[in-house]
């Protein structure tokens, strides 16, 4: 099945870079551009793609908006992460993955792919500046309270979702096979209106489940 991907971002030679890699790899395939988050909005309700890769930093609309307002896509955030902050943001919106753009162009297709696939993907080294970006904002974290709906053992899983364990590692963690633990996510994702794993970590730091360190180093 080929993956069908828009384009979104204001450097015409990202686009280029990406398109070309694409054009030569069979199961991937462009079907639009766009150089607006605005753009992109309506690129997407037009050609109906699987994967929108999508720039944050974007003239008439940002990237956060326009992956707020697309619905029938998965988005992957593409961004220089050291000169942006908006990674919670977009990952808030809806964003079913974030990469750098630094990163191999071989290891953003593979991203494509994952995101396609229906799972969420963060670049190597995201994840802990995320944690790192939560432990310095001035508000307190919240103390752990009740989730609605959720057992005792889904609220096991999504803590340890929220310390950024797979379904292998929760499986061992809990003494529970690998297709339990990914049943108890599945249902997580359910009862917690979550679109996808990414989006699991954030209420889980939100919910204090989760509490990132403090005053630790950032190297």
């Amino acid at each position: 099945m080929t993956v069908r991907v828009v384009l979104a971002d204001d450097q015409p030679l990202i686009r280029a870079g990406l398109r070309v890699l694409i054009a030569d790899t069979p199961d991937l395939e462009i079907v639009g551009e766009a150089g607006t988050g605005a753009e992109a909005v309506a690129l997407v309700e037009d050609v109906r793609p699987d994967v929108v890769v999508m720039d944050i930093r974007m003239p008439d609309m940002d990237g956060i908006e326009a992956t707020r307002r697309i619905t029938t896509a998965r988005v992957i955030m593409l961004t220089t992460f050291d000169d942006d902050d908006y990674v919670y943001g977009s990952l808030r919106a809806g964003a079913s993955g974030f990469l750098v753009k630094d990163m191999a162009l071989e290891e953003i297709l593979a991203a494509i792919r994952v995101v396609a696939g229906g799972d969420a993907l963060i670049a190597p080294g995201v994840t802990r500046r995320l944690i790192e970006e939560f432990a310095a904002r001035p508000a307190p974290r919240p103390e752990a309270r009740p989730v609605g709906g959720v057992t005792d053992r889904e609220r096991e899983v999504l803590t340890l979702v929220g310390r950024g364990l797979n379904n292998r590692e929760i499986a061992e963690e809990l003494y529970i096979s690998v297709a339990t633990a990914k049943a108890h996510v599945a249902r997580l994702l359910t009862k917690l209106g979550a679109r996808d794993r990414v989006q699991l970590v954030i209420l889980a730091y939100e919910l204090g489940l989760v509490t990132p360190p403090t005053g630790g180093s950032t190297t």
